[in-house]
């Protein structure tokens, strides 16, 4: 490749990883919406139960998939360092992790459940949100196993796989949810049960993709995978060491976004509504962006392993710029037709419920759209410093901006009996304060001279490596 006109770094190479992870991730965001747009015409309830017993369940998980995630930068230090059999030795140390993160996961389940009926939650969303939880919490090590391999193909650089795992599991999981859900061919109504089971049923499928391809595809041989099961105190002590504050910072991050959410809930069904259909919304255009910050993760992760920062400099840039492109395509959507972006999820019969959270749903969705353009430039630049290993700052800022807000939102909608609309526009003015500290610790600099596996490298190594994603 000609380096002037694709240099390293540039909108092309990162366009490579990055669409395919966008895409994955799309399809993440149809399965979850999909379930919540059919478990919406059986009643608010068994919709608002989706989401808080959804969103619960994933937070169980969040700290080792945090963790875990952070393979896909040690795996782009690692390729960069032109270190490939260590490459497969992370996934070897991952996989030990996720081992022993299981049975915490299910330790835990008893005090969410608690939680849950102490949380003011209308009755009849209080049993189908448990029953949603407690199905997704005992097959969670399914999503860690996903992110102990996506995060050696995000490493490399190979996101197709992922994309084509992730597409698998949302061909099977629709119709599966549809079938379950209502009762059809043959099925008895399963209802919310039915959601968790067909979800259960792509994770399973995603998987086995993402695992056949690791064990018997070409990079079998390339990465010596045969020769990495074994323990690896160096490197474990490496994705443990710059894993965990990404990992703490998930799990108190999506802590925090759950308890925003149960403070909307416990303030009654109307308001509970708005706020489901607005955070439905605010999923389907988040969460691409994710594939954004994953594609910039692996480059900065890559160029930074090859000592060169300029380059990953320049991926940072274009991260930014695909971000905001997208995200203000995202803008036109909410701002033009918020009133048919609500109105998907009506129920089938009349609710008197979703006709008063209306005019609320309405507001709340068309300020998403500024929400998703600070979540652009957040993600560009914490996935920059997060694949250069600056994942303590990182950790730190992020965990008390989030935590600032849940008090907050408490006082204005427990205490001081503000109105939703109020809370909505100081939930984005927040996140506006979020983005701006991300940029100004980014312009520091100092991500530039972190050096994650600087010991490990081999003498003589060309510091200019570039090599393109496989398109």
């Amino acid at each position: 490749m000609n380096g002037n006109e694709h240099p390293p770094g540039g909108m092309r190479e990162l366009l490579a990883i990055a669409l395919p992870m966008m895409a994955s991730t799309a399809c993440e965001m149809v399965m979850t919406f999909t379930a919540r747009l059919f478990l919406a015409k059986l009643g608010t309830a068994q919709m608002n139960a989706a989401l808080g017993g959804g969103l619960m369940s994933f937070l169980m998980v969040t700290f080792f998939a945090g963790l875990l995630g952070y393979s896909t930068a040690l795996v782009a230090q690692y390729y960069g360092a032109r270190q490939k059999h260590n490459c497969a030795k992370v996934v070897t140390q991952a996989f030990l992790i996720a081992l022993a993160a299981y049975p915490l996961i299910l330790i835990g389940r008893p005090l969410v459940e608690n939680f849950f009926r102490r949380s003011g939650i209308a009755p009849e969303q209080l049993e189908p949100q448990l029953l949603y939880f407690r199905i997704l919490v005992w097959f969670s090590f399914i999503g860690l196993l996903r992110s102990v391999f996506s995060g050696f193909f995000s490493g490399i650089g190979r996101t197709r796989m992922v994309m084509f795992a992730s597409l698998t599991s949302m061909l099977i999981n629709i119709p599966a949810a549809y079938v379950l859900i209502f009762g059809k061919c043959g099925f008895p109504a399963m209802g919310i049960r039915g959601a968790a089971y067909g979800a259960v049923l792509a994770g399973m499928s995603g998987v086995a993709i993402l695992a056949f391809a690791y064990f018997f595809g070409k990079q079998h041989r390339e990465f010596a995978v045969s020769r990495s099961f074994r323990f690896d105190p160096g490197i474990l002590g490496k994705l443990v060491q710059f894993g965990y504050p990404a990992g703490l910072e998930f799990f108190l991050n999506f802590a925090a976004f759950n308890a925003m959410i149960a403070i909307f809930h416990s303030c009654g069904q109307v308001i509970a509504t708005a706020a489901t259909v607005t955070y439905n919304w605010d999923m389907v255009a988040f969460v691409p962006l994710i594939g954004i910050e994953i594609a910039v993760t692996s480059m900065v992760g890559r160029y930074m392993g090859a000592l060169s920062p300029d380059y990953a400099h320049r991926a940072t840039l274009s991260g930014l710029k695909t971000g905001l492109i997208y995200s203000g395509a995202m803008l036109v959507a909410f701002v033009a037709a918020p009133g048919f972006l609500v109105n998907v999820f009506r129920p089938a019969a009349n609710s008197a419920v979703f006709s008063e959270a209306l005019p609320l749903s309405l507001f709340m969705v068309r300020l998403v759209a500024l929400y998703v353009l600070l979540e652009a430039v957040v993600i560009a630049f914490s996935g920059a410093l997060r694949g250069a290993g600056d994942t303590q700052w990182a950790m730190r800022i992020s965990v008390l901006l989030h935590w600032m807000l849940v008090g907050i939102l408490f006082v204005m909608l427990k205490v001081m009996h503000v109105s939703p609309e109020t809370a909505w526009v100081v939930t984005i003015v927040w996140f506006l304060l979020f983005s701006m500290a991300f940029v100004a610790r980014y312009r520091a600099g100092n991500w530039r001279n972190i050096r994650v596996i600087q010991e490990d490298r081999a003498p003589g190594l060309n510091d200019g490596f570039h090599e393109t994603a496989d398109l």
